[in-house]
């Protein structure tokens, strides 16, 4: 069985790499290089996977998994320049890819019961990214 809660955040975020030169990360970012940064309003989704309890009926509380999102994830990035006030995101460049494998590095180690399955997160109505902690060379 797989649940699945989804909270909203808004941030801000500049996409751009410092090992490169501006014409690469004007050409590689375009508007989303833009040194002010510009904001979204995402929307995170965890799904959790486990047996559902015969005690319960649940695999995982919501209440509990939405309280977890907020504790590991929203309140840290909600409101926030994500390059600048995020502890866990330093030196990472911001985009959806990579926010998702952070917020799963966040979450996993504290989801229970059930594990972590996936971490869903959409930047714009038109784009989303989906995580299941694969190993990178996959």
């Amino acid at each position: 069985m797989i649940v699945t809660a989804r909270l909203t955040f808004s941030a801000a975020h500049r996409l751009h790499n410092p090992n490169r030169d501006a014409e690469w990360n004007r050409r590689t970012y375009g508007k989303c290089d833009n040194p002010r940064g510009h904001g979204h309003n995402y929307a995170l989704e965890v799904s959790v996977r486990g047996p559902i309890d015969p005690e319960t009926g649940m695999v995982i509380d919501l209440k509990t998994l939405k309280d977890l999102m907020r504790e590991r994830v929203i309140d840290r990035v909600d409101h926030t320049n994500l390059n600048e006030d995020v502890d866990f995101l330093r030196d990472v460049i911001p985009t959806a890819e990579n926010l998702a494998r952070a917020f799963w590095q966040q979450l996993a180690p504290a989801v229970s019961p059930g594990t972590l399955y996936e971490v869903a997160l959409q930047e714009t109505e038109r784009n989303s990214v989906r995580y299941r902690g694969e190993d990178e060379a996959s």
